[in-house]
């Protein structure tokens, strides 16, 4: 007798992301008149849960057989001389998305001290392999579209996780969209650049997995819902970056100089 095809793993993926998205669809609010339940939703603030911990699965299955043991390597086989001069350039490359982001937000020092720090290590730290403006006393900061549009009063929208790209909501996806199209990098044209931006995406991956190895696995370790660990960590941290520019804004408008008017050796 012969047997029949085995499903292959695209298509169990795919039955996997449709049976999420019936599930999605089947949620409901709690009991307007149970107020644990209604605060705890609303904290969550996660109404396609179904779907995103499918999506999470997905995600956990990928990281497992692939992102995980390339990152392992990664931290293996590259010395940590080696991997903190990779994050140093990576940081300096995206130097362009950051000083833009400064200035959407009126952050006059922040965007002084984004151009300051991209001329000091890119010179005397040879392409940005080492950071010398840290130590000259111009610390870097972070700075993203998605930061840019919580400033302009965009609300973040509902929690999401996506398949390796991670946890999300539609104001950040949105805003790595237009980080990723307003990067000069990406329009350089000929193949030695374009290799060299498939470089800076893997080595980009690599780095930030390789990062998230010890935390990602104390959380599946210690945590019983890893899921909901990580949905309340990602929130907690992109309110505090989203704090900490809407603060560095305020205090550009008041004292006309920017945020940081303590120096240059304060931590942002």
């Amino acid at each position: 007798m012969s047997r029949s095809p085995r499903p292959s793993p695209w298509s169990r993926l795919f039955l996997l992301l449709l049976l999420g998205a019936g599930l999605a669809a089947c949620a409901t609010r709690p009991d307007p008149s149970d107020p644990e339940a209604v605060a705890e939703f609303r904290e969550a603030n996660d109404p396609l849960e179904p779907l995103n911990r499918a999506s999470y699965f997905v995600n956990d299955g990928i990281d497992t057989l692939l992102l995980r043991p390339a990152a392992e390597a990664y931290r293996i086989f590259v010395p940590p001389e080696v991997r903190v001069g990779v994050r140093n350039v990576l940081g300096n490359v995206r130097t362009p998305v950051v000083l833009l982001n400064d200035v959407l937000q009126g952050d006059s020092y922040g965007a002084a001290e984004t151009l300051g720090r991209f001329l000091l290590n890119t010179t005397l730290g040879v392409g940005g392999i080492f950071d010398v403006a840290k130590d000259l006393g111009l610390p870097g900061h972070a700075n993203d579209f998605g930061q840019t549009l919580a400033r302009w009063g965009t609300g973040e929208g509902p929690y999401l996780f996506v398949p390796v790209l991670g946890p999300s909501n539609p104001r950040d996806l949105a805003g790595a969209g237009a980080d990723l199209a307003t990067n000069p990098l990406n329009y350089v044209g000929g193949e030695f650049w374009s290799g060299l931006n498939t470089g800076r995406t893997v080595a980009s991956g690599l780095d930030t997995r390789e990062g998230l190895i010890d935390p990602l696995d104390a959380v599946r370790r210690e945590s019983l819902d890893p899921y909901a660990t990580i949905r309340s960590a990602y929130r907690q941290r992109r309110a505090a970056e989203v704090a900490r520019t809407s603060g560095a804004s305020q205090a550009a408008r008041g004292t006309g100089f920017g945020a940081g008017t303590g120096g240059p050796g304060q931590n942002r």
